[in-house]
């Protein structure tokens, strides 16, 4: 079964990435040739594709890092918040953090996409000019849509929005199971609310969750539904195939299904973005503790 699952695939990715596949080279019309390295090395120094490369590969490691860690912080503060003793009401606000995670994310991604559509959307008809309502607020409508900068942070938001809810439900029940006995001791000894967070639950959050935080930066970097559902990778163009607002998976699935398509160049990033994920997952996993034998509680 791993054969078929995991070691077939990589053996045909790779087999393509040796060969000049593509549009012009389709057996069985026109065979396919042997040309060894040639598209690993047309990424590094052929013009149109280093420049590409570059530019969506700084893109993908932004959006990883940004959107992952924004979902992180939101999922760790609204646990947090819920798991104070003093809140009241707090499944109504168990009930509302899990609402993101309740409606299917191609759902969510296709009515922010409209929320976010630059003339009807109700980001610039609707909340923007009730913004504007507040004293000296004079905002102006956002082309979420046709700019890139702003169609970027629009899909950080999303994500975060999409994201958060998992962290969530995962650091409430490392919450629960965190001794009360710590903070009692912590408190006894002075130590205050940031004291008492710093030494006792961040430590006790990232120990146990590590393995998890770390796939999910790993899901973000290949997270190609949000991209494309949104604005299919637009606005504007990268070169190569690629939308200005393409990550690596992505551009794979134009450079695949184009006008004219590039399987031998698509093949060789994939193989390239799979050594990337791999190599820092494993220096990653191997850094952290979470997988040691310590007995923490």
């Amino acid at each position: 079964m791993m054969v078929f699952v995991i070691i077939f695939p990589v053996l045909v990715t790779l087999f393509i990435a040796l060969t000049n596949y593509d549009f012009y080279h389709i057996p069985p019309n026109s065979l396919i040739d042997w040309v060894g390295f040639k598209n690993f090395l047309n990424i590094f120094f052929v013009g149109s594709y280093r420049e590409t490369f570059v530019n969506v590969l700084g893109w993908t490691m932004i959006w990883t890092i940004c959107a992952t860690t924004l979902q992180i912080i939101l999922g760790i503060v609204t646990a947090l918040f819920v798991n104070q003793d003093f809140i009241k009401g707090r499944r109504i606000f168990r009930m509302i953090f899990l609402f993101p995670w309740a409606v299917p994310a191609f759902i969510t991604i296709m009515s922010f996409s409209n929320i976010f559509n630059d003339s009807i959307g109700a980001m610039n008809t609707q909340v923007i000019p009730l913004i504007n309502h507040l004293p000296f607020v004079e905002l102006p409508a956002i082309a979420w849509k046709t700019d890139a900068f702003w169609t970027k942070t629009a899909l950080i938001m999303i994500q975060t929005w999409l994201g958060f809810p998992y962290i969530y439900v995962m650091v409430t029940g490392v919450l629960q199971s965190i001794p009360g006995e710590l903070y009692e001791a912590a408190k006894i000894d002075g130590a205050s609310f940031m004291q008492r967070f710093r030494n006792i639950t961040l430590p006790m959050i990232l120990f146990a969750t590590a393995p998890v935080m770390i796939t999910q930066y790993t899901f973000n970097f290949n997270n190609f539904s949000i991209i494309y559902l949104f604005n299919e990778g637009g606005p504007g163009s990268a070169g190569a195939g690629a939308g200005s607002t393409d990550i690596l998976i992505s551009w794979i699935y134009k450079l695949t299904t184009g006008t004219s398509p590039q399987y031998a160049v698509a093949a060789a990033v994939t193989l390239l973005i799979s050594f990337v994920v791999i190599g820092i997952s494993l220096i990653a996993f191997k850094k952290s503790n979470a997988f040691g034998n310590e007995e923490v509680m």
